[in-house]
């Protein structure tokens, strides 16, 4: 399931997102009639229903442009100043190569072997293990990291990591999921408006809605009517801005087994990652860019990533994986770097001092885990050599 060579798959995706993008934006101008329609019925004196929903039509007409103009600039602002935002938010600052050698070779390794134009590094000041990409053209993308993750994966692992973010960037998937975000934002500001003006109109007219009169008319039928507008666009919005997240995990997954070429430490990342992403001051949409989102919505509805579990079985059947199963993350002093040999099991265990004679067992942080392995399952180390030749005392 490599993401790059699933040409058909990523363009079938590009065309979705952009037809749901287009039902997003239609959703501002659904707000606006309903606006329209919630206006009309508090401010006539209740005359019948049909009456109203042309009165709100032509005040749609009017109001159409000036909203199609207010979403375009909100748009632009997004556009110029998202990053600082995101910034403020999480708490992340740009990094060079002199400040994170290690991070920093690892994706620009990954983008001179693709070609691909390299983002701009950040790291997050939060011990949350998560990272995620931003941007809306090759000048603005960036990818940000936790310190928390840096400290949690090897090098391995963070390779995949930032290779799964680099894929959601070549797919296109950041400028899409950050256009939806902000047109998002756009609705949830008309609707909170509307019924900001609906409640002020409410409680300073609500006299007049117990004559007799208001029985007869349909005021009341229009008002519930763009009540339900508005919150049908607000629920759709939310549901479009899941899916466009929800849809595009599983190729970023395949696309970093795709550059990395080691599926193992994909999963392995997800294993680690798997529940401890949460960025305490991250709003929802900065947690819709994540790699994992833990925050879970009512039945799944709401889930902006699907689970773990399902991201590694793709991984499993289609790039021929391996599953270590929940995994316990442990400190940065004890994770194996790349290159180290793998373990089989019958060497002799690493000492903790210079000669060996530490006067300690060994606590396995000289020695990468085997894979699938917690510290827990290494079993009882035998004693060290006693001097730096092997002699016995």
């Amino acid at each position: 399931m490599a993401a790059y060579g699933l040409y058909t798959h990523i363009q079938s995706n590009k065309r979705r997102s952009i037809a749901l993008l287009i039902g997003l934006f239609f959703l501002v101008y659904v707000l606006v009639f309903a606006g329209a329609l919630l206006a009309e019925a508090l401010s006539s004196n209740n005359p019948p229903l049909d009456y109203l929903i042309r009165a709100a039509r032509y005040d749609f007409i009017r109001a159409a442009p000036f909203a199609t103009i207010g979403t375009v600039l909100w748009v632009l602002i997004a556009y110029k100043f998202h990053q600082k935002m995101i910034d403020a938010v999480t708490g992340s600052s740009a990094v060079t190569r002199a400040e994170q050698p290690r991070l920093y070779n690892l994706l620009e390794n990954l983008c001179i072997s693709r070609g691909i134009t390299m983002p701009t590094l950040r790291i997050a000041d939060d011990d949350a293990l998560n990272a995620f990409a931003t941007g809306l053209n090759e000048k603005q993308y960036s990818i940000t990291v936790t310190r928390g993750l840096m400290e949690a994966l090897d090098d391995r692992e963070m390779e995949a990591v930032l290779g799964h973010e680099l894929t959601h960037i070549r797919n296109g998937d950041v400028r899409m999921l950050v256009i939806a975000v902000v047109i998002a934002g756009v609705i949830s500001f008309f609707g909170e408006m509307v019924f900001r003006i609906f409640f002020q109109n409410a409680f300073y007219g609500g006299r007049r809605s117990s004559s007799d009169s208001d029985k007869k008319g349909g005021a009341g039928i229009a008002i519930i009517i763009a009540i339900g507008l508005i919150v049908v666009a607000w629920i759709l919005s939310v549901l479009i801005r899941f899916a466009l997240s929800r849809s595009r995990e599983y190729l970023a997954d395949a696309g970093s087994v795709e550059l990395t070429k080691d599926p193992d430490a994909m999963i392995s990342a997800l294993r680690k990652i798997e529940g401890r992403g949460e960025l305490a001051n991250a709003n929802s949409a900065v947690m819709e860019m994540c790699i994992d989102n833990p925050r879970v919505g009512f039945s799944n509805v709401f889930d902006t990533h699907p689970s773990v579990d399902k991201r590694i079985e793709a991984l499993i059947k289609f790039a021929g994986g391996h599953d270590p199963g929940p995994l316990v993350v442990v400190g940065p002093d004890e994770q194996p770097q790349i290159g180290n040999e793998p373990q089989t099991g019958n060497e002799p265990p690493v000492a903790n001092g210079p000669w060996g004679n530490s006067g300690t067992q060994d606590s396995g942080a000289g020695k990468p885990f085997l894979p699938g392995q917690s510290p827990i399952d290494q079993g009882t180390p035998q004693a060290p050599p006693a001097g730096p030749w092997g002699q016995k005392p």
